[in-house]
């Protein structure tokens, strides 16, 4: 991991999110290390874990909100809304990842936008239904949950050079809405 220039709570965070996400378990001495301030600085900013787990939540919540509003301002359709959203949320997907992994769903206000979130994307489904996108059959959450594996599994072939964004986008949309086989 690359060292983080010292000093702000914000170069906290980032490293706190590239901390964990390589090594769950990983120490709030590592995550200073990284970010390249002493512990006693990193508790001046988080007084725990706990009080640091949060605050990524939180960051986690807001980043990839603002990214999904920006990306489906003037979309046309649910399905184009959701593509988009699919593709912003591709270099977030860390953060996605850290909310549906990490213990951070006890605090109420992020439990709370967590859950709108999930509804949002679950009444988003359902639109799409409604339009053709997808099948009646099938339940909502599947495709909700093949939704967001799809963007987690993206983000790791973007990460490792194999894709770039838009190719992983593409990708991602492809199988989730005509499946993996090929032309018969």
């Amino acid at each position: 991991m690359n060292k983080i220039r010292p000093g702000s709570r914000d170069a906290i965070i980032e490293a706190a999110f590239q901390t964990f996400n390589a090594r769950p378990g990983a120490s709030l001495g590592d995550v200073a290390a990284h970010a390249g301030v002493g512990r006693a600085t990193l508790h001046r900013h988080f007084s725990s874990r706990s009080v640091l787990m949060v605050a990524l939540a939180r960051t986690a919540v807001d980043e990839l909100n603002a990214a999904i509003e920006m990306a489906v301002a003037g979309a046309t359709s649910h399905t184009e809304g959701l593509r988009r959203a699919l593709a912003a949320t591709i270099p977030l997907a860390e953060r996605q990842w850290f909310l549906a992994h990490e213990p951070v769903l006890e605090d109420p206000a992020v439990a709370a936008a967590y859950q709108a979130d999930r509804k949002e994307l679950h009444n988003e489904i359902d639109a799409a239904k409604a339009e053709g996108t997808f099948d009646d059959a099938v339940p909502t959450r599947w495709i909700a949950e093949s939704y967001e594996n799809l963007i987690y599994a993206a983000w790791a072939l973007v990460r490792d050079g194999e894709l770039t964004a838009t190719q992983a986008a593409d990708l991602a949309w492809r199988t989730l809405t005509e499946g993996l086989a090929g032309a018969k």
